[in-house]
């Protein structure tokens, strides 16, 4: 396939995948951009854009196609996650992922870190709460762990607590208390994903 004709195919693909995720609540990139790509007759990796052209493609849905309803929808996700960071002040809380970064939609997933002792306290403060949780792991690539093969990208794999609440599910990802020194990455482009504490939120909200 002609360079030219590889980048519109991943742009068509990007769009598809973007559509998807904002209308049909789905989540996880790999699972939208293999989707998007098979219904576009696509089914070599080669030919899939990245999780950052995606994320554009998203942003860009919500100016054309919810540019009124999408900045609402996404204040009541900053709100709900700024009610659940407060109430897990005492694990360090901190905001993630699309709800930070300003892309969520109505069905947009909320990712919260939380930095505690042990997870263990995570669960147990939960069951104390009596709040209904899921559990799973989640494997994150971590930004500036030292390695001695450049190829080795060092990853981490935490417990993963999944919250079902009105405004669309809430996970706390549990680090160790030291890995706030340490930020993840993203996994389209490598670049360290931002994260904001309660007093960051706060300040989201109030602009």
């Amino acid at each position: 396939m002609a360079r030219e004709n590889l980048d519109q195919m991943r742009q068509m693909i990007a769009q598809a995948a973007a559509r998807m995720m904002a209308e049909d609540g789905i989540h996880d990139f790999a699972y939208a951009k293999k989707k998007a790509g098979r219904q576009l007759g696509v089914s070599e990796n080669s030919a899939l854009p990245t999780n950052a052209e995606v994320e554009e493609e998203i942003r860009l849905y919500h100016q054309i196609y919810s540019a009124d309803e999408q900045p609402q929808e996404l204040h009541k996700l900053r709100r709900a996650a700024l009610a659940t960071m407060q109430l897990f002040e005492r694990f360090n809380p901190h905001l993630t992922g699309s709800v930070l970064e300003g892309t969520a939609g109505r069905f947009g997933q909320t990712d919260i870190h939380l930095f505690a002792d042990s997870a263990k306290d995570v669960e147990i403060f939960l069951l104390s709460q009596q709040i209904p949780f899921e559990s799973s792991e989640k494997t994150y690539r971590l930004s500036d762990r030292p390695s001695k093969d450049k190829k080795d990208k060092v990853r981490k794999t935490v417990p993963v607590f999944t919250l079902e609440t009105e405004y669309g599910l809430q996970k706390l990802s549990v680090f160790e208390f030291d890995d706030l020194r340490i930020a993840t990455k993203r996994t389209g482009d490598g670049s360290s994903a931002d994260r904001a504490d309660i007093a960051g939120v706060q300040v989201l909200l109030n602009t």
